[in-house]
């Protein structure tokens, strides 16, 4: 099994990225192949609305860092996005890649039963952390983009989600975060 993790966090000992890291240790524990990616450390544009991956070629037409990311997005069997809430959202450097998952979609998307260039059935892992410590809100996010994954054929989804952890590290001290990190490793490599 591979998985590829994104961490969307610009900083180092983010929430969102220790629950990340439990869970890819957890996988990785049990075979899976895991490469992570650090969005904050590459260089990359959002989506230009160029079309071109709508007609001259099946991919994104830029060439950026995120070439690399989308190309073993593609190859991975298992996808975790991991990522703060910044003003009621996902934080910019995860929604630029995002944006560029529009280069999955085949040019008659809207209408073709199978819309997406991905091969079916991926598994999505949702990793969201925010100061908020009331649940209803920002409890938005998660279904909106696994809404989007499953049109790119992603099958199965999870969301880990971590309330009320504003400083660096306070994931840390929420064992029940960490052992769900940890729980959701082993759904998602059962059967693998």
């Amino acid at each position: 099994m591979k998985v590829v993790s994104l961490l969307g966090s610009p900083r180092g000992r983010a929430n969102s990225t220790i629950l990340a890291a439990r869970f890819c240790d957890a996988a990785g524990e049990r075979g899976a192949q895991v490469r992570t990616f650090v969005l904050n450390d590459l260089q990359y544009r959002g989506c230009q609305a160029c079309m071109a991956c709508k007609g001259k070629q099946e991919t994104c037409i830029l060439e950026d860092d995120l070439t690399e990311v989308l190309q073993a997005v593609a190859d991975a069997d298992v996808l975790v996005m991991a990522s703060p809430v910044y003003y009621g959202e996902v934080s910019s450097q995860l929604k630029g890649f995002i944006d560029r998952t529009f280069s999955y979609l085949v040019p008659d998307f809207p209408s073709n039963p199978r819309p997406s260039r991905l091969e079916p059935g991926k598994k999505l892992v949702f990793i969201l952390s925010q100061g908020q410590p009331n649940e209803k809100q920002f409890a938005d996010i998660f279904p909106r983009y696994s809404g989007f994954f499953k049109w790119h054929g992603f099958g199965d989804a999870w969301l880990i989600r971590a309330c009320g952890v504003m400083a660096e590290g306070d994931v840390e001290k929420r064992q029940d975060l960490l052992d769900l990190a940890q729980k959701t490793a082993l759904e998602v490599c059962e059967g693998a």
